[in-house]
This record gives C-alpha cells, structure tokens and sequence, in this order.
C-alpha cells in the first residue's frame, strides 16, 4: 500500500455564483515533493487554502485525512498544530519586523509572558543556517530582497515543526539563482523527511524537482503522474491544463516593421538612495513601429529602472539624456507627459502598481485615460461600461461583467486588464515590464496573441522578461542589458540563449 501523508477525496468548494472545485482528488506520497499544475483560475490555491484550513471545515465539501486521521481544520492555526504550512504567493512577513521577529511571531519564545530575546535570535540564526540564509537575525525585513525573504518565510515554517509544507508560486518574483537556491532547498528539505507540495506555472521547474504531479482543469482534478514510472513531459502536462495539445508555445507571427517610432540616447540615471551610482548608463535604444523589442539582463541590471525613467521619470535623480518621437525630441518628465506623448507602460507589479484591486474592470479600464470619457468634468458611466465590455469581449477578459472586482480575477485575466487600460490611451509605443510573470502557459499563448495584434496595428512594443525562451520566441530583435549599459543588440534570426546570456553577463566579475 502507498504511504500516503496527505488524502483529499471528493473536494468541492463553491463561492456565490462560482464552483470554484468540483469533486476534487490529491493524493500526495511521505517525503515527496508533489506539484500541482493548472491554469490560472484552474483551483489550485483553493484546494491549498481548504487543506490548510483558510476554508475552514463546513464550507467545503469532502473528507482531508492526514497521516492517516481525518482533519477538520476551523482556522489555520489548526493545521498548523498537525504540522500543515503554508506559504503564499504574497508573503506574510512584515516589513518593519526583524527577520527573527518575523520567525517566531504567534510563536514567540517567551518565560513567563517575556520575550527571551537571546533565545528568540539564537534559534533564528540556527533556522536561517538551516535554509542557507546568512544574513544577521536582528535585520530588518526591509532591507533584504524578495529571494531571502522566501527563504525566510521556509524558516519560519521550520520553527513550527513543519512535516507538510504548501508553497504557492514560490519563485515567480525570483531570479535564476534564487529560484535554483530555493529549489535545492526544497531537495534537502525532502531528504529530511518533509514532504512538500509546490504550485508553480514554471512547468522546467517542475520537471526538474517534482516526484509526482497532479493536474487541476477548471476546478476539476484531471490526472495525476508518477516522474518515475510515468513518461511525463512538459507537452503532456499542458494538454492535461488546457484539454488540448498546445502545438506552438507562440502564436505564428510577419512582422511589418515601419519606421523609427521612440529613440532614446544617451539615457542615463542614478540611484535616488545612493548618490553618485549610476542605475542606467549611456543606453542608446531604438523602436520602430510594428516591431517587438526585447530587453533582457539579469536582476539588477537596470531593465525596470530605464522603463521607469523613460515613463515619465517615475525612477531616479539626474536623469540626463534625449527622447525622440517619430524623429521628433519629445519631453516624458511626469506620467501625463509621458501618456500624452503615446508612451505606455505596464509594471511587473500588476497587483501593486498596476491595478485598483478593489474597483472594478470598468474603472481599472479606464483609469489612465478618463479624460476620453469626461466632458466637463464628469465621466460618462455608459461610455465607460461600453469602452470596458468591448475590451472583456476583444481580449477574452474571462468575467461575468466589467462591473466584476479585478482582485477577484485570475492572474492571467487581471494582465489583460493592465493591457487595455494602455491600449486605451491611443498609446503609440507600450512598454511591457514581465508582462507574463505569474502566468500559465495557456493564458501566455493570449497574452502574447495580443502584442502580436498590437504590433500589427503599427504599435511599438518594448518587451522587458526574464525568461530567455520568451523573448526569442516573441521578440524581432532583442537588446542585452548588464550593470546598466547596453552590452549587445541581436536581430532574431542570430539570437540563441547562449548569446544573449553572453551579453548579459558582459563586464561583470
């Protein structure tokens, strides 16, 4: 008999309106590592969140055994005494904390209602050893990157004597290196004994660590396979999370490159927390319209901090250089100028920077371009709905109505929404900052459907993305960044991940 740690049979969750899981099976094997893979929307953080009692028991349907005894988790804190944790997508650490009060906080080493602060610290710094973290445990939590603070958060399940750990995502926000640390993390985590169960969209990633893989479909648990015994491959996967055989990663794609429509020169931008440092260095870069440009460099490299610069110096001090529009020297030193001048940019941080998460589509929609809906001063709410329902219908923006929350929305859905809030300011050149960060391969394939139409309607499309196979696969020609200088420029027909790389880790030691 399989030594199963974790069963879940039957699940159903249902929100108003919304069977978000519909009879749902996970199996998950003592001291593996088990991946759930699925479209965004498909139901995976539901069943992670009914499991680690976010729902708690009653407002789902189905049996959770663990270790063999049946769980009836009320609240999180529950499953947590059996040794259930979970790491979110969106980390919950605060930031004003030191990682050893982040550690142990509802779980404070305490003598008779006091703190003992040297135990407290001690034991962080054997935990931070224990993840690979080498950072002080009186740091601030604000003061280190996303990476060690994913670390952190393992740390502090490990305090709680974790025996099945949940993470949701856990590299989406994070670099090559660090995404390779946590997962070698993971490994010796499984040597341990514990088992873990891992949502990920990076399907390389999942073939790389997973034991076993289940496949969630609109709420619905499809089939789950074993990596030893199975012939699992990232093209059987992706028909499993979308029904059907997803021939072409990227959609067909002619350009039809025009002329010169932005030319940046000379750009150059310091830090504004270090004086003197430069962040952007002498960038020259050219678009032309129709044609999509990629920007790629490693974390640091300066690719955020030039798009924010250029859209309406929304980054740094000292800013020098020129912007040419259409051959014409334009000034983008605020938002408005920027917009005015057909300059769009959509951050990596939809959530965050990106959206209104508690309005609606509508106004999400519409927020960057009111003044096309307003006359004297008030907003046209019909025109309003109108604009924003044509945009739901041309982008398959998947809701009931543009009057639906954007929070409650899929990861892959609330992207399209960031695209036509853009799109609808008439911009002539968008700036696309990890426009798919976050994203199943499904939802991808739509996201870049899109540029490519927006390119053919003579736009220039400035693609910044982490992912290599992305940019070959999407871009006509394709920029290097390294240490805030342009080190490279490839056309498609010459460009390899090899070369790029080569150019993106040029002059550095």
């Amino acid at each position: 008999m399989t030594d199963d740690i974790l069963r879940m049979r039957g699940i159903t969750k249902t929100f108003p309106g919304v069977k978000a899981l519909q009879d749902v099976n996970l199996s998950v094997r003592r001291g593996e590592i088990h991946a759930i893979c699925g479209e965004n929307g498909a139901g995976k953080s539901t069943l992670m969140k009914v499991l680690s009692g976010v729902y708690p028991h009653g407002s789902y349907e189905g049996e959770i055994s663990f270790d063999g005894e049946p769980c009836r988790f009320a609240d999180i804190r529950d499953s947590e005494h059996r040794g259930i944790v979970i790491i979110h997508q969106e980390l919950a650490l605060c930031p004003q904390l030191s990682i050893a009060e982040n550690i142990f906080l509802g779980n404070e080493q305490a003598t008779r209602g006091l703190i003992d602060w040297n135990r407290t610290n001690a034991e962080a710094s054997e935990l931070l050893s224990r993840v690979g973290l080498h950072e002080n445990p009186v740091t601030t939590i604000s003061d280190i990157g996303v990476g060690k603070q994913q670390l952190v958060e393992i740390a502090k399940a490990l305090a709680k004597k974790v025996r099945l750990l949940i993470l949701d995502e856990p590299t989406a926000a994070l670099n090559d290196e660090d995404s390779e640390h946590l997962l070698d993390l993971l490994r010796g985590l499984r040597d341990e004994g514990i088992t873990c169960v891992i949502i990920s969209h990076k399907l390389n990633e999942v073939m790389a660590i997973a034991d076993s893989i289940t496949i969630l479909r609109d709420g619905r648990s499809i089939e789950s396979l074993d990596m030893a015994t199975d012939e699992v491959t990232e093209d059987r996967i992706i028909s499993g999370m979308v029904g059907r055989a997803l021939e072409n990663r990227f959609p067909p794609h002619e350009p039809q490159i025009g002329e010169e429509a932005l030319r940046i020169e000379n750009w150059t931008v310091h830090s504004p927390t270090q004086r003197g440092r430069e962040v952007v260095s002498d960038v020259n870069l050219t678009l032309r319209k129709g044609e999509i440009v990629g920007l790629a460099g490693l974390m640091g490299a300066g690719r955020t901090e030039l798009a924010m610069s250029v859209f309406g110096r929304t980054y740094g001090t000292n800013i020098s250089g020129r912007l040419f529009k259409e051959g014409r020297p334009i000034e983008a030193r605020t938002v408005r100028e920027a917009i005015s001048n057909g300059i769009a940019y959509a951050t990596e941080d939809r959530k965050r920077y990106g959206l209104n998460l508690i309005e609606d589509i509508k106004r999400n929609v519409s927020a960057a371009a009111l003044s096309k809906l307003a006359r004297r001063g008030w907003v046209n709410d019909n025109e309003e709905y109108r604009v924003a329902d044509e945009y739901r219908a041309s982008m398959n923006i998947k809701a009931p109505s543009v009057s639906s929350v954007t929070g409650k929305l899929s990861g892959g859905n609330q992207q399209k929404v960031v695209l036509a809030k853009w799109i609808f300011t008439d911009a002539d050149v968008l700036i696309l900052d990890e426009p798919t960060r976050g994203i199943d391969v499904g939802a991808k394939y739509e996201i870049y459907t899109i540029i490519n139409r927006l390119a053919d309607s003579g736009k220039a499309i400035l693609v910044i993305s982490s992912e290599l196979p992305e940019l070959l696969g999407l871009c006509d020609r394709i920029y290097a960044l390294s240490a805030g200088r342009i080190t490279g420029e490839v056309q498609r027909s010459d460009a390899t991940q090899e070369r790029i790389m080569q150019y993106m880790t040029k002059g550095l030691d």
